[in-house]
């Protein structure tokens, strides 16, 4: 089941942590997978690891916040490696990094850096990919989203909570105009990840599950939404959190 042979993924953020997961994951599977990053020799290093497996991967580096280089590296993957049957959007961390900063000390320029990385990134990379699935009557999109969207951190994470929320609202709408041409629109609403010192302890708090999740956790449910057997989930966010939110 989940065998995804001859499709092309492309995954953004993919140089490492959750999203390299996300990219070997599919790999396995069968599929090509095109390793975005801010980064050209993270991603490049990504792919050579996957490479080492016997996978095929492909780096690519692009700036997940402009447009006109989002719509120039769909058109290299398409004409390149082929036509993108699978959409991962991961990148979610400025290349900067993480911002912590409580909202009251906030500025206008630090919501932006959230905002058009989570919202609008994701928006223009539908308007560069979706032609083409919805041409072939074959697709899928999947969002990374987080918890930060629908509960209090108390972290200093308004402004990607915010970004978060709106990516929701884009998907579930989304999700109608193109569910009809074949294509589904879905996200993962993750909670405590590995990726950062202390997650363990934090996750063992909240989760009923005692543990932080992995990248491989974040991959095995990227694969089902990419499937053929996924056809009918559409609109959805499947939280993958270990039990620390359950409605």
């Amino acid at each position: 089941m989940f065998q995804l042979t001859g499709k092309v993924a492309l995954v953004t953020g993919a140089g490492r942590g959750m999203g390299f997961g996300i990219a070997q994951t599919l790999a396995r599977q069968g599929a090509t997978v095109v390793i975005n990053d801010f980064f050209l020799e993270r991603a490049q290093e990504a792919a050579e690891a996957l490479r080492a497996e016997g996978l095929q991967a492909h780096p690519v580096a692009t700036d997940m916040t402009d447009r006109q280089a989002i719509f120039a590296m769909v058109e290299k993957v398409q004409g390149e490696i082929g036509a993108i049957d699978i959409f991962v959007h991961n990148a979610g961390v400025p290349a900067l990094g993480w911002d912590y900063v409580q909202f009251m000390q906030s500025t206008p320029e630090q919501w932006d850096s959230w905002l058009q990385l989570n919202l609008h990134g994701l928006m223009h990379s539908c308007q560069a990919i979706l032609p083409s699935m919805m041409e072939r009557g074959w697709g899928r999109i999947i969002a990374i989203n987080s918890d930060a969207a629908r509960t209090a951190t108390g972290m200093g994470l308004c402004a990607y909570g915010a970004a978060k929320a709106g990516a929701l609202g884009f998907l579930r709408n989304l999700s109608g105009e193109v569910g009809p041409h074949g294509v589904t629109v879905n996200g993962l609403s993750l909670g405590t990840m590995n990726n950062w010192e202390g997650s363990d302890a934090i996750a063992r708090k909240s989760a009923s599950v005692k543990r932080a999740g992995s990248p491989q956790d974040v991959g095995a449910a990227v694969a089902y939404l990419a499937s053929i057997e996924a056809e009918w989930v559409n609109g959805q966010v499947l939280p993958v959190n270990g039990g620390s939110l359950v409605a």
